[in-house]
């Protein structure tokens, strides 16, 4: 994984913690979490306040995450909103924290000027030993706390603040006036510094977990969606009228799921032929297959003449593989007919031929069901499944390594926004 660290592929964008205060904050949340503190004198953190150097030195990478549910989180700077979420076993455990930020700004810049929030993003749940733990999550609940006790003292005044204003002979209590002082002094004007958080409930939507190997929740109006793998435990055992259950090795029927749900684009001229789509899908496919016959040689720079060349003395190899035929044959049906026909298709090519709908709020989870059924689109792994992708990466040889490595910093990492828009249709 060092090639991926050297090149900001793993773990960047992190924000540095050098600062003595901001690293005692920290200590003070890891020891109310009943943790070691650190002995170091920086380390980074992502959005929630994982660190990969915390991690390393307390030999434990779900130090925020145990049993992979009711994440902790620490909050040390309201910048902390514009990090990644580089450590987590939901993925809307990201969404989720942005929106507690982004709903309680006022008192997050607050309260981080004089202590360290932490807690737990709460759910009905303690552990999952099945789906149907999983399914029972409807929402969660911020539990917030602060070391210093900024929000329980915050929390005191706005009560005596009350008592003082409704109780007529309330400004004779000299102790209360007195312990109003001493409150005052720790959280400065309420009226003014809104210290206890407005929203700690949000609703828990459709999400992947790392639970069971990987499973997908999609939720509609009338029926949730469960995809896994079939050994999953609860797979089908359950609520049938309200979860409909299907195995992941099903690509005919996961894809008909997503295109009757509305959550696909098909593969139609008004975008294929603007996006680049199919070339891209083409180009992945053929690295593959070099990288399979000639695992030593290193093609991350390799430009397109190279490529035509190696596929023009390797038909053999493409035309079993059937993969890079096929995407020429569909970019010719849609240049003459407009779309392709979807039905004439085998399922596993479907998923080469179509995206998420760019609108749709499922959109990201979709790109990331899409990328389990394409993997060797190492882009689109990287771009929406993180995790998928860092498992491929460990099966790479070495020359492919520095090859994907290349391609993504030529590619993605040049200008993501923009790589985002043009391919996948999704805009920031």
């Amino acid at each position: 994984m060092d090639l991926l660290r050297d090149n900001e592929l793993i773990y960047g964008r992190l924000l540095p913690v050098e600062e003595k205060h901001l690293i005692e904050r920290y200590n003070k949340a890891l020891k109310a979490f009943g943790l070691k503190p650190t002995k170091r004198n920086s380390f980074e953190i992502d959005r929630t306040g994982f660190s990969p150097q915390i991690a390393e030195e307390l030999d434990d990478p779900f130090y925020l995450d145990p049993n992979e549910v009711n994440r902790r989180f620490i909050i040390l700077t309201p910048s902390q909103i514009d990090l990644p979420v580089v450590h987590t076993a939901f993925s809307n455990t990201s969404q989720l924290i942005y929106e507690f930020m982004t709903k309680n700004s006022r008192a997050i810049d607050a309260l981080t000027i004089k202590d360290v929030i932490y807690g737990e993003i709460e759910d009905s749940v303690s552990k999952v030993e099945d789906i149907e733990d999983l399914l029972s999550i409807h929402q969660v609940e911020f539990r917030v706390l602060s070391a210093e006790d900024v929000l329980g003292k915050a929390s005191e005044l706005g009560i005596l603040v009350d008592r003082l204003k409704q109780e007529p002979n309330a400004w004779r209590d000299n102790q209360m006036l007195e312990r109003m002082v001493e409150l005052a002094k720790v959280t400065g004007d309420i009226r003014e510094n809104a210290l206890v958080p407005d929203q700690v409930i949000f609703r828990h939507n459709a999400f992947w977990t790392s639970h069971f190997g990987g499973l997908y929740v999609f939720i509609d109006p009338d029926m949730t969606t469960v995809i896994s793998d079939p050994s999953a435990p609860g797979f089908r055992r359950s609520r049938p009228w309200q979860v409909s259950y299907l195995s992941i090795h099903d690509a005919d029927r996961v894809f008909r799921f997503l295109a009757s749900t509305g959550r696909i684009e098909l593969p139609r001229a008004s975008w294929i032929e603007t996006s680049g789509y199919l070339e891209h899908r083409a180009e992945m496919a053929i690295r593959a297959l070099i990288s399979q016959a000639e695992p030593k040689r290193d093609i991350g720079n390799a430009d397109k003449v190279w490529l035509q060349t190696w596929i023009h003395s390797n038909a053999d190899i493409i035309n079993r593989d059937g993969t890079f035929p096929f995407l020429n044959a569909a970019k010719r049906e849609i240049a003459q007919l407009g779309q392709l026909r979807i039905e004439n298709v085998e399922p596993l090519h479907r998923f080469l031929v179509v995206r998420a709908k760019p609108d749709h709020p499922d959109a990201w989870l979709t790109n990331r069901l899409i990328s389990d059924f394409v993997p060797f689109d190492f882009v689109s792994r990287y771009v929406f499944n993180k995790q998928g992708f860092y498992k491929d990466y460990e099966g790479y040889g070495e020359a492919q390594r520095a090859a994907v490595v290349d391609t993504l910093k030529t590619t993605y990492l040049k200008d993501k926004e923009a790589f985002r828009a043009r391919l996948y249709g999704l805009a920031d």
